[in-house]
């Protein structure tokens, strides 16, 4: 009897380690293919003007009186030359039909249009009343994606001006315990073209990286460190499967002693 007993416990145990080894395979898999999913990430970032963006927007002319009518609130009496004008332009955000409210024109569907196109054709409705205008338009928010071991993980729409690396950082509240610090990956899509970069926190010299200064779409990626990827090659229900087996054996044990009697 004990002879049948021991095929038993040899299949029970070969088959909690095939279940570890599938799963634990199923985790390397992930983390090696981190780059192409943060590249993905990236590629699918919207180039279009999106709801709830903010947009920039300044007219100039030779003659600043004539564009004053599209630039109502941007500056007083006192501000008489462009470049100070310009430091004080209005930003008007997109609602919820897609929609800004610009002065004179009116109300100006944004949907389907990227920054360019719709500097495009506010130039062309200006140019009815005014001579060779110049139209300035610059997203004023943007939002950048934020993966891998930090905190709270996701897509972030933050400020685009001085805006850092560090601080998209404080946004997703820091590393966890398990963030490699000197193995940050930074994807980046600029008219389609992805351009990836590894930084190291821990030196710093990586305040000069052209990364550091975060742009439109930016892909954040934190990568592990050695012991969570320790982790990542045990199953969780590791514990679980050595109680099995443990029992399995002191079953085996005592159908032994007993039919040995």
């Amino acid at each position: 009897m004990s002879k049948k007993i021991f095929p038993f416990i040899i299949c029970a145990l070969l088959t909690l380690e095939s279940c570890k080894t599938k799963n634990t395979t199923s985790e390397i898999n992930y983390m090696q293919n981190v780059e192409q999913i943060a590249a993905n990430v990236a590629l699918n970032q919207p180039s279009t003007i999106q709801k709830g963006d903010k947009l920039g927007i300044f007219v100039t002319a030779k003659d600043m009186e004539v564009v004053r009518p599209f630039n109502q609130n941007y500056y007083n009496n006192e501000l008489s030359t462009t470049a100070s004008a310009a430091n004080t332009q209005k930003e008007y955000l997109v609602d919820s039909q897609g929609n800004i409210t610009f002065p004179v024109i009116g109300d100006v569907s944004t949907t389907g249009k990227t920054v360019e196109q719709l500097k495009e054709f506010l130039y062309t409705k200006i140019a009815n009343y005014v001579k060779n205008p110049t139209v300035n338009v610059t997203l004023a928010n943007f939002k950048v994606t934020i993966l891998g071991e930090v905190n709270k993980p996701g897509q972030y729409s933050i400020p685009e001006s001085n805006t850092s690396l560090l601080s998209a950082i404080g946004l997703a509240e820091d590393l966890t315990v398990y963030g490699k610090r000197e193995d940050v990956l930074m994807v980046r899509n600029e008219n389609g073209v992805i351009t990836k970069a590894r930084i190291n926190l821990l030196d710093s010299d990586f305040f000069n990286s052209p990364y550091f200064m975060l742009k439109q779409g930016d892909v954040i990626y934190v990568s592990s460190n050695s012991t969570k990827e320790k982790i990542a090659r045990q199953d969780p229900n590791t514990g679980i499967y050595i109680a099995i087996a443990g029992t399995l054996v002191g079953l085996a044990g005592i159908f032994i002693t007993i039919f040995k009697k």
